[in-house]
């Protein structure tokens, strides 16, 4: 398993439309609870990567931070054949194909990630000046909702980040943020990293 799907943020969206803007309170108290759904899965599932589950006392993580919650402008690409030969964390590799490039502004910078898709599933691989300090120096992930992504944009939540399962279990491989997908920026939102046995 290379992706943990709890912290898809698709109940976040509004029917009507995609919305920026959430209430804070509430957007919180989901965040909350999907974080300790995710530790109780870590502690007590078989598919969790945390070998040593008696002394697991929870995931750490960046505050909840709606300003971290953006609407992207989506630019597809014009060949949708395209395909990214995605590098694993054990040296195999994986072929996705490029969906389309996110632009979006965040901390008053433009900024440009790609995102791939894999089956039916919609990622962003990235790093971020926070990578190897404050989180998983291989890089998170965002996983996005169908719901999110609507005709030319998409939100991109990096409240949800986080961390694969290689961070925490050496068995599992892993797939490496591309080069491109590189935020100088310090991205201080979602799951942190400290090493787990």
């Amino acid at each position: 398993m290379l992706y943990f799907t709890f912290f898809d943020g698709g109940n976040m969206t509004p029917a009507s439309g995609l919305e920026a803007i959430v209430k804070p309170e509430t957007y919180r108290q989901e965040l909350t609870t999907k974080r300790t759904d995710k530790d109780q899965f870590m502690r007590t599932n078989g598919e969790s990567p945390i070998q040593d589950k008696s002394s697991f006392d929870g995931l750490i993580y960046f505050s909840p931070d709606p300003t971290y919650r953006v609407i992207a402008r989506l630019e597809p690409f014009a060949d949708k054949t395209q395909k990214l030969v995605v590098g694993m964390s054990d040296g195999s590799e994986e072929v996705y194909e490029k969906f389309a490039h996110a632009v979006f502004s965040l901390d008053g910078e433009a900024h440009r990630l790609l995102i791939v898709k894999l089956a039916n599933t919609y990622s962003i691989l990235f790093r971020d000046a926070t990578s190897g300090k404050e989180t998983y120096g291989g890089g998170r992930y965002i996983e996005l909702d169908p719901g999110q992504i609507s005709g030319s944009q998409a939100i991109i939540d990096f409240n949800t980040a986080y961390n694969p399962y290689c961070a925490y279990n050496p068995r599992y491989a892993c797939p490496l943020p591309p080069a491109e997908n590189k935020l100088l920026i310090a991205v201080k939102a979602g799951e942190k990293y400290t090493a787990h046995e």
